[in-house]
C-alpha cells in the first residue's frame, strides 16, 4: 500500500457503529465551548480518535473464487490446529486455525473469508484477556459463524473481544449468502479474529505478516 492509499484509508468514512461515540465527542466538545476549554479539546481528540479507529476503507477482492482471504485487519499471531467452537457443530476434529490481532490502530471491520452461505451464529459470554494471548480463542467474550461453502466445505469466523474490546457486533444473519471480502460485523477497541479453514488446507501466510482485510490472501481451497 503506498503513502496515498494509506492517507486515503486514514480518512475513510466510518462504520455505523461508530457515530454514537463521534457523536459524543462532539457534543462533548461544543458543552466545553461553552464552560469550559480543556473540555472543549477532550472531547475534539476523543471524536478525531473515533473517526480514525472506526475507519471503514473500501477493499478490493482478488477475483479467485478459490482462495481464503483474510476476514481482518492486524498480525497474524498464530497458525495451529485447533477444534471450532463447540457451538457451532462443525465436529470435533482439527483443522487449520489462523488468528489475526487487531490493535486499537487497525481497522476492526471483519470481512467474509470467501463466497458462502452463514449456516450458523452463536454468542458465547466470556473473559476479556489480552486477545493476543492463545487461551484468548477459548476463554474471551466471541460470537462465532460457521458458513458452507459452493464446494461444501465448511468454515468459522470468529470474532473474540479483547482486554479493551466490550462489543461485539455482527450485522450477518443465518440463511445470508456472503460475497468475498463482504462485511459482517466489527468488534470494538482491540481484538481478535480466528479463521477455522477446512481440513487439508495449507496456509499461504506466517505469523508475525500483517494481514488486510478482504484482500490478503490466506489460503487456497484445497481440492478433492
Amino acid at each position: 500500500m503506498d503513502i496515498f492509499e494509506s492517507i486515503k484509508s486514514a480518512f475513510s468514512p466510518p462504520h455505523k457503529a461508530g457515530y454514537p461515540f463521534i457523536a459524543g465527542g462532539i457534543v462533548v466538545a461544543f458543552l466545553g465551548l461553552l464552560f469550559w476549554h480543556p473540555l472543549a479539546w477532550l472531547g475534539l481528540i476523543f471524536a478525531v480518535f473515533c473517526l480514525y479507529f472506526f475507519r471503514d476503507p473500501e477493499r478490493v477482492a482478488p477475483p479467485r473464487g478459490n482462495v481464503f482471504l483474510a476476514p481482518a485487519d492486524g498480525l497474524v499471531v498464530s497458525i495451529e490446529q485447533a477444534v471450532p467452537p463447540v457451538e457451532l457443530g462443525l465436529g470435533e476434529t482439527s483443522r487449520p486455525r489462523v488468528a489475526i490481532f487487531l490493535s486499537v490502530l487497525d481497522v476492526h471491520v471483519n470481512r467474509s473469508p470467501i463466497v458462502g452461505t452463514v449456516t450458523r451464529i452463536a454468542y458465547r459470554a466470556g473473559k476479556f484477556l489480552n486477545a493476543a494471548e492463545d487461551k484468548a480463542s477459548d476463554e474471551n467474550e466471541r460470537n462465532a459463524l460457521a458458513m458452507k461453502l459452493p464446494s461444501g466445505h465448511e468454515i468459522a469466523v470468529v470474532q473474540i473481544a479483547g482486554l479493551i474490546a466490550r462489543r461485539i457486533l455482527c450485522d450477518a444473519k443465518e440463511g445470508q449468502s456472503l460475497a468475498a471480502g463482504e462485511r459482517f460485523g466489527i468488534i470494538r477497541f482491540g481484538s481478535r479474529t480466528d479463521l477455522y479453514l477446512p481440513e487439508g488446507t495449507v496456509p499461504l501466510v506466517a505469523v508475525g505478516q500483517r494481514m488486510i482485510g478482504g484482500e490478503t490472501v490466506i489460503a487456497e481451497l484445497p481440492t478433492a
